[in-house]
């Protein structure tokens, strides 16, 4: 049996289990093991480690690193905006990047990351997340009418609701679970239930598809900034707050790109039996 390297980090209580593919040893190790049964298995929170999945760290000559993202259920997603924060983070403290400019290549394509320093310690990144694409778009769920929500895929699809009230903890786990897996949704989706406070902040619940109810999504918070501001709710600057924390969100309507600044936390570190 094999001791397999572990970096337990978070960004705003979405976290995740990360392993460092730059060693040669971990890299032949991973290479023989279940990638997907790895992730069930850490992110499990009674008989694992506990992770919202596993996030592998390769050398890639495309970028300074390339990420590789798991659900809790072993799927594999596009990209994660928490997850990608941890990594530049790790990345610079781990002296495997020397400069603040990172560059991370995702199944969603190549993202650019600045590191903002305190003290030589990485405590906020900044991150271009792309250009999303949005849509108006419905649904129908059993005993209910139909729902209208905007379509945004941001690397990876999610769609917003905008309501009037904060939803119930009740209603949250029945229509996310129901919306994730909806028919409507051939591959999944992320869902996230907002509520507007005013032009400059909103409150976002997110489920997460693979995982279910996450205490943060990056990706999810900037769906929600651009959808609002699409729908003009919001100004093009807000501040999401989600059950873990906040994020800041930028968008610029005429380059059309969206901006995610947050924290990053490590947690500890470790090792796994495989």
């Amino acid at each position: 049996m094999a001791a397999l390297p572990f970096i337990k980090m978070h960004g705003l209580g979405n976290d995740y289990i990360f392993i460092d593919c730059f060693s040669k040893t971990t890299v032949a190790l991973i290479a023989r093991l279940d990638i997907p049964a790895l992730a069930r298995r850490v992110s499990d929170r009674h008989f694992g480690i506990g992770a919202d999945g596993l996030v592998l760290i390769l050398p890639t000559k495309e970028a300074d690193a390339e990420m590789r993202i798991f659900n809790a259920d072993g799927s594999e997603a596009e990209m994660c905006g928490n997850a990608i924060r941890c990594v530049g983070k790790y990345l610079y403290e781990s002296g495997l990047c020397a400069d603040t400019g990172i560059s991370v290549s995702t199944l969603a394509g190549i993202r650019k990351l600045n590191l903002l320093l305190t003290d030589g310690v990485v405590s906020r990144i900044t991150v271009n997340m792309g250009t999303p694409k949005m849509a108006a778009d419905s649904l129908s769920l059993k005993e209910r009418d139909t729902l209208g929500f905007i379509s945004v895929n941001i690397g990876n699809p999610h769609a917003v609701f905008f309501r009037n009230w904060l939803i119930s903890d009740a209603e949250m786990a029945d229509m996310g679970a129901r919306i994730s897996t909806h028919p409507h949704f051939p591959h999944g989706t992320n869902v996230e239930f907002v509520h507007v406070r005013n032009m400059h902040e909103l409150d976002v619940r997110v489920w997460e598809r693979g995982t279910g109810e996450t205490l943060a999504c990056g990706t999810g918070a900037c769906a929600t900034a651009v959808a609002a501001f699409w729908m003009e709710e919001t100004e093009h600057e807000v501040t999401v707050h989600l059950k873990g924390g906040n994020l800041f969100i930028q968008y610029d309507p005429i380059d059309k790109i969206v901006y995610m600044t947050g924290p990053a936390t490590e947690v500890f570190r470790g090792q796994v039996s495989v």
